[in-house]
């Protein structure tokens, strides 16, 4: 019951941040280039909770946002899928305990989601490559999500860690020993 109560937070977080998206951060751009907040969330769900739950999720939200938003179906779903899936891998490998690192994580999630999600817009709609103005909306919301990633990392290591012992079948006990 708990685990699903958390999915419904996790997925109620989406829609929270969806708002800040839509609202918020309309006012606080720079070049018109806002933060990607879901990569930051995705990711997070990847790197705690595990169980391929972080592809899954990312799979849903990225087709939400792809359905609400008018964009090519299915290119945000893949690339937050990805994201997710990245989250799990990148957890078994390096600590989440440093926030350097954590963020060295969104760094480069960031990255790959823009890069996948760029390059396969640009092959589905036949549109010319444009590196230079790319790479400017690239950089700039990569200092935009690091700057949110180092602001709310202790409230991310705290949820993270419970929803990780949540989620984590090594410490259930069974009715019967």
């Amino acid at each position: 019951m708990k685990k699903a109560i958390s999915i419904f937070c996790l997925i109620l977080t989406f829609f929270i941040i969806y708002f800040l998206q839509s609202n918020f951060f309309t006012w606080f751009t720079i070049a018109g280039i806002m933060p990607n907040l879901y990569v930051i969330l995705v990711l997070f769900i990847g790197l705690f909770v595990k169980r391929k739950l972080g592809l899954v999720l990312g799979l849903i939200f990225g087709l939400y946002l792809d359905i609400v938003l008018g964009r090519v179906v299915g290119i945000s779903a893949l690339g937050l899928g990805i994201i997710g899936l990245l989250g799990e891998i990148l957890s078994k490998n390096f600590s989440k305990d440093s926030r350097f690192i954590v963020t060295l994580m969104v760094i480069v999630s960031t990255a790959i989601y823009e890069i996948l999600v760029y390059v396969l817009s640009m092959l589905r709609l036949s549109a010319d490559i444009e590196i230079i103005p790319f790479l400017k909306i690239l950089i700039i919301e990569i200092l935009f999500n690091t700057l949110i990633t180092i602001i709310i990392y202790p409230l991310i290591k705290k949820a993270g860690y419970y929803l990780e012992n949540l989620f984590d079948d090594k410490f259930m006990l069974t009715r019967y020993f």
